[in-house]
């Protein structure tokens, strides 16, 4: 099927804007988890995999 016009979305017609500078992390590197912080979120992924999702209605 061939068009003149082209099927364009009008809100996607412009570039979109350069990303916001507070988006870049220039400064100081994430902190490495400890062992005990690992294990803790091992836990609670497990816990909530197994809990049956609930309707937040």
């Amino acid at each position: 099927m061939s068009s003149t016009q082209r099927d364009v979305d009008h809100a996607l017609a412009y570039p979109e804007p350069p990303a916001s500078p507070l988006w870049h992390r220039h400064g100081a590197k994430a902190r490495l988890l400890t062992d005990a912080q690992k294990r803790r979120n091992r836990e609670l992924l497990d816990l909530a995999q197994r809990k049956p999702r609930t309707a937040d209605v």
